[in-house]
């Protein structure tokens, strides 16, 4: 008995790390997040009083709310489909044994050495109107962050990019988790490659297809930092605004930490 119970405390002073992290970090925000919502806070992040619903009766009925829920939504119905086709066609290229494949997986996995703040400062001098390398390279003067028109399709580039170089190892790690009987088989068989790829290969991976499907999704929710970054927290940035740079600009800009929390 005094064994099994030394045993248990062992067990739980190593995970009392852990669980003390995720109360600080996860619980308690989350927490003080859904009582801010329906709080009156200061500036200082003082709860003064009870707001009940109308912090959220004021979020969804901005002029702003509409199109930035919108803007949201077309990130993730394009960021994630297209990030899925991307970084599943890079990982089948990478896959096949080649002496090139060390190159590719190397370059494909860049994006993960590069900070969002870096990338951000990179792409606004490559599309940069006056010393923009797209612009030079097309023969173009076309403004692409600073144009209502194409500011959200190359900030959404810039998303895509950066998602790239995870999952790209989540899918290629997948692949070569494949038993590879199960490949030989249906090169035996005859079955072209093209066939393989999808009556086979990507059925097999559909678990790691789902959770990067989910993850991005939740992600691309999220979005907010090329907005935030490159476009600034200006009206002029109303192109781009998404609900999550206008969190940002509630609880930064403006101080209202009960408006950020709702968002």
């Amino acid at each position: 008995m005094r064994m099994k119970t030394r045993k248990n405390l062992k067990v739980f002073l190593f995970l009392l790390p852990i669980l003390l992290f995720a109360v600080v970090f996860v619980y308690y925000p989350f927490v003080r997040n859904i009582v801010n919502s329906f709080s009156l806070v200061n500036a200082k992040g003082e709860i003064r009083g009870f707001a009940g619903l109308d912090n959220y009766k004021y979020a969804y009925g901005r002029k702003d709310f509409p199109q930035a829920l919108k803007h949201t939504l077309i990130i993730a119905a394009i960021n994630v489909p297209a990030t899925l086709v991307i970084t599943i066609s890079l990982a089948l290229l990478a896959n096949k044994k080649r002496r090139l494949s060390p190159v590719y997986e190397t370059l494909f996995t860049m994006p993960m050495s590069v900070s969002m703040s870096a990338a951000c400062m990179i792409f606004k001098s490559m599309f940069s109107p006056s010393v923009g390398i797209i612009n030079y390279v097309f023969g173009l003067k076309l403004g692409w962050f600073e144009s209502r028109e194409t500011a959200l399709a190359t900030c959404l580039i810039l998303t895509i990019w950066m998602g790239i170089g995870f999952d790209f190892l989540l899918m290629l790690s997948a692949l070569r988790g494949i038993p590879s009987h199960i490949i030989e088989a249906t090169r035996v068989d005859g079955i072209s490659p093209l066939r393989r790829i999808f009556r086979v290969q990507i059925p097999l991976i559909s678990p790691t297809i789902f959770y990067v499907f989910c993850t991005n999704f939740v992600l691309a929710m999220m979005t907010s930092a090329p907005m935030i970054i490159i476009m600034g927290v200006s009206a002029e940035s109303s192109a781009t605004n998404t609900l999550m740079s206008m969190m940002y600009q509630s609880g930064f800009s403006s101080s209202d930490y009960g408006l950020a929390a709702v968002l």
